[in-house]
């Protein structure tokens, strides 16, 4: 047998065992044709192939995938335009459905993930666009599982990335911002002057009332300072005028006061007129020294009877 004929053998063995012999990788499927026609699909492992007959068609790979979704401009449902732009991921579940069902599905999803992105920021206005990114994500992922099940696909998630408003919209923001802080160190500051004028307020309301308690106290304090005085004067001048009618009763005793009397009245005479800038004399001051030597005189007759 020629050498050269050997060697052709050969390299039809070798080709014949490429085509027939298949290793399929982990987390991969490879999607069999036989004359044009879906047979069957290769799982991870060695596979053989009718040579010539069957070949793969297609190479699917089963490990969860991320697409990014190109920045797009959506309007908001107050007519505000914003740049958002997010990341799809997505993992093949059924190959065949991968291979025959869509022509392209990541370039499928990716697109739908736009419209429905588009659809989802249409809903809302721009100030719940950044505080409602997680039922954004919901609603998108929701809708793109419905489309993709048809191609074999499952959407896992989609995350937005950034939203990102036009110049005008980003200061007008900003100077809404800084009219929000105005607004709230005014109110601050006003519930403060507030609270500062309730407390003084209440201070001054307790003051006046222990003020006023005080002043109640000292009243009292003073009236019943004042009945005692007036009842220990009232007995007193019982004890005296007791004293003065027992004195009344004793022999002498009117006489002694009728002296008593007539010296009062000669004493306190004495200091008006010491008193007076212009002295005034009675006619019946005369009368009154021979009242008093009357008086003197009864006296010591009274006191020589006694002795008698």
């Amino acid at each position: 047998m020629p050498v050269v004929l050997m060697y052709l053998i050969a390299f039809v063995v070798v080709v014949v065992l490429f085509k027939i012999a298949v290793v399929v990788p982990e987390q991969e499927s490879f999607v069999v044709e036989r004359l044009g026609r879906y047979t069957k699909t290769l799982e991870a492992g060695f596979h053989l192939l009718v040579p010539f007959v069957d070949h793969i068609a297609y190479k699917q790979n089963l490990k969860e995938e991320a697409l990014d979704v190109d920045p797009q401009l959506c309007i908001t449902t107050d007519n505000v335009q914003v740049q958002v732009d997010g990341i799809l991921y997505l993992r093949v579940m059924d190959p065949v459905k991968a291979s025959y069902g869509i022509e392209n599905y990541r370039f499928a999803v990716s697109q739908l993930a736009k419209t429905t992105m588009r659809s989802e920021m249409g809903k809302l206005e721009l100030d719940k666009t950044f505080c409602g990114r997680e039922g954004i994500n919901d609603n998108i992922v929701r809708a793109l599982d419905e489309a993709s099940d048809n191609w074999g696909v499952k959407v896992t998630r989609y995350e937005i990335r950034d939203i990102t408003p036009t110049a005008n919209i980003l200061e007008a923001m900003e100077s809404q911002m800084r009219a929000e802080r105005i607004k709230r160190a005014s109110i601050l500051s006003s519930e403060g002057k507030r609270e500062a004028r309730i407390n003084v307020s209440l201070g001054d309301k307790q003051d006046a009332i222990n003020r006023s308690m005080g002043e109640k106290q000292r009243r009292i304090n003073i009236a019943e300072g004042r009945a005692k005085s007036i009842e220990i004067t009232s007995k007193a001048s019982a004890e005296g005028l007791s004293l003065v009618a027992s004195a009344l009763s004793v022999p002498g005793g009117k006489t002694a006061m009728g002296m008593r009397l007539a010296e009062g009245y000669i004493a306190r005479f004495r200091k008006t007129l010491a008193d007076c800038d212009v002295s005034v004399f009675p006619e019946e001051l005369a009368g009154i020294a021979a009242v008093a030597e009357l008086v003197k005189g009864a006296g010591k007759k009274t006191s020589k009877g006694g002795a008698a």
